[in-house]
């Protein structure tokens, strides 16, 4: 009997798992279709919304209702991410004492799908009298919201990808796609460099690829150097003290001249007077080195693409100031 319940429960949910995935497939293929509907769209409006937003003074200021301001937040998160200072305003308490937060140097981007929304209309009084410029991402253009802007997008759908056409599901995607565009051609406009991106990222798994070789390199007596004329015992001595497999090698004037790792020094084994050979004899000569600016994510890539374990930091006058070793980077979880 119990055994008979259990697969009575059981049917159901096996049932309608086609069902289930026939639907993800179907708000997917919505949802996909509502973005690319916005190509055509992006226009001379559009240009005119980069070009208030690349000559804002002030801050940008998001702000929208409900689940559009959900998709506010994220945009105002990913403008002050990628240089341009930004916030977002929640247009209720816009209205109930936080106007002052918006100045007249400032460009407002607003979100709402109808252009009614109660609380956004509310603000362009305020907006116009102060002088500050408006941009409208709006699903109806020629609402009260769009009307009112210096520049209106146009970000209506055809269909919602909710069953029932009404939870906000294809046209807060639009939205989010339309406003992740102005954030990226702004970016270009404004020549933000992956060097930018990485002071305005220090945490996380992406702040350490962005991390500086200078802060992950060995550096100070943690540097194994010998110099040209060094004999090989003392480089075996100077190597294994460091443990980093290798030792730079410098001339009288403190100049990078050559690089000596554990496999240098194995392929001259066969050599009866190894030990009483100098460091320019077994050494490589003019070694892969980078700058300590150089991104921790590219000095990886140097690595892997070389198929070696270490790489000298040096300055401008091609003195060795650290050694970044592969194992640093891999504490560092780059992967």
């Amino acid at each position: 009997m119990a055994h008979d319940g259990l697969a009575a429960m059981s049917a159901p949910a096996n049932s309608v798992a086609p069902a289930d995935r026939e639907l993800a497939r179907r708000v997917l293929k919505t949802e996909a279709a509502a973005i690319l509907d916005l190509l055509p769209r992006v226009d001379e409006a559009f240009d005119r919304a980069v070009d208030l937003l690349a000559s804002c003074r002030g801050r940008v200021i998001v702000t929208g209702m409900g689940k559009s301001g959900i998709i506010c937040r994220k945009l105002a998160a990913t403008f002050a991410s990628t240089g341009t200072p930004a916030y977002f305003l929640h247009p209720a308490e816009a209205i109930h004492g936080d106007l002052g937060m918006v100045q007249g140097d400032d460009v407002v981007v607003a979100l709402s799908y109808s252009g009614e929304t109660d609380e956004l209309v509310r603000l362009l009084e305020y907006l116009r009298r102060i002088g500050a410029r408006l941009i409208a991402l709006t699903g109806t253009p020629g609402s009260t919201l769009g009307l009112a802007a210096d520049v209106a997008l146009d970000c209506h759908v055809n269909e919602e990808a909710c069953p029932l056409n009404l939870a906000p599901t294809a046209s807060t995607t639009a939205a989010l796609a339309l406003g992740d565009a102005l954030a990226m051609a702004l970016l270009v406009r404004k020549g933000f460099r992956t060097e930018d991106f990485a002071s305005l990222h220090p945490g996380g798994k992406l702040g350490k690829r962005l991390m500086r070789a200078e802060a992950l390199m060995h550096a100070g007596e943690e540097v194994p150097r010998v110099a040209a004329t060094t004999p090989v015992r003392d480089i075996i001595y100077e190597i294994s003290s460091k443990g980093l497999g290798m030792t730079t090698v410098h001339d009288e004037t403190g100049t990078l001249v050559g690089i000596i790792t554990d496999g240098d020094l194995r392929r001259h084994l066969r050599d009866p007077d190894i030990l009483e050979r100098e460091a320019r004899d077994v050494m490589t000569p003019s070694p892969i080195t980078i700058a300590p600016s150089l991104l921790a994510v590219e000095a990886l890539k140097m690595l892997e693409s070389r198929k070696i374990t270490s790489l000298v930091v040096t300055d401008d006058g091609r003195r060795a100031v650290g050694v970044l070793h592969i194992h640093d980077l891999w504490r560092t979880e780059l992967f």
